[in-house]
């Protein structure tokens, strides 16, 4: 299934509360929602701002879904509308995000557009990830303040988002470790599929699976095997 051009329709379609997105955003999120569309999600987003998303949001999944947004500022919780909650709290509150989980999640889909600040990206992405269903997207945007020291970033600083998701690509190829004590098994390798990056904004999906097999079919047969995994001094086979 696509979206079509749901996203960037949808801008035709806005009211009074003003939609605050970057241009390029609607193309990835037409090309990536697709599945979703329709469907009784637990959605999470993390950022209120003038309520523009909220409508776009609801209209997009089933009357069914269960629709939260978070956002500091009290006053966020009077754009609130019919099939959405709209709850007041510090994205860096792991109390409040936890409690926030507890009684609205786990979630399929959930969006950072808080306040951008490496703090705010990190402590959520680490407690929230733990209340994403298998086969769920966690969306970061944003993350040109990675690059901003006013944000706590700059160019490939140790505690930008953009570096700790760097740093996930190895976590989550930790399988293949030839330096146990180095560069060990992580647990993200069971639980991160993908990340895909792309301008100022980072899609990661969960999939809880088991060690990768290489496969082999001849004659209709299929064979597999995790002798990869357990190789040292890997050579090519080739």
């Amino acid at each position: 299934m696509t979206t079509g051009q749901y996203f960037r329709n949808f801008l035709l379609r806005t009211d009074e509360k003003t939609l605050f997105k970057m241009d390029h955003y609607l193309d990835v999120y037409d090309g990536l929602m697709g599945p979703w569309m329709g469907k009784p999600v637990s959605f999470l987003e993390i950022g209120v701002y003038k309520g523009g998303s909220l409508r776009m949001w609801r209209d997009f999944f089933s009357p069914k879904a269960s629709l939260t947004f978070l956002d500091i500022d009290p006053a966020c919780k009077a754009l609130e509308i019919p099939g959405t909650e709209v709850r007041i709290g510090d994205q860096t509150d792991v109390a409040f995000l936890q409690k926030t989980a507890a009684e609205r999640g786990p979630f399929d889909i959930i969006v950072d557009d808080g306040g951008h600040k490496m703090d705010q990206q990190l402590t959520s992405f680490r407690t929230l990830w733990p209340q994403l269903r298998d086969g769920g997207l966690y969306i970061v945007e944003d993350v040109h303040t990675s690059y901003w020291p006013g944000f706590g970033g700059g160019f490939r600083a140790p505690g930008s988002f953009v570096e700790f998701a760097k740093d996930l690509i190895d976590r989550m190829h930790s399988w293949y470790t030839e330096d146990d004590a180095g560069f060990p098994l992580h647990p993200m390798a069971r639980e991160l599929g993908s990340i895909a990056f792309h301008d100022s904004l980072i899609v990661l999906k969960k999939q809880i699976k088991q060690p990768p097999i290489s496969i082999t079919s001849q004659n209709g047969k299929i064979g597999g095997s995790r002798k990869i995994l357990e190789v040292r001094g890997r050579k090519s086979i080739f």
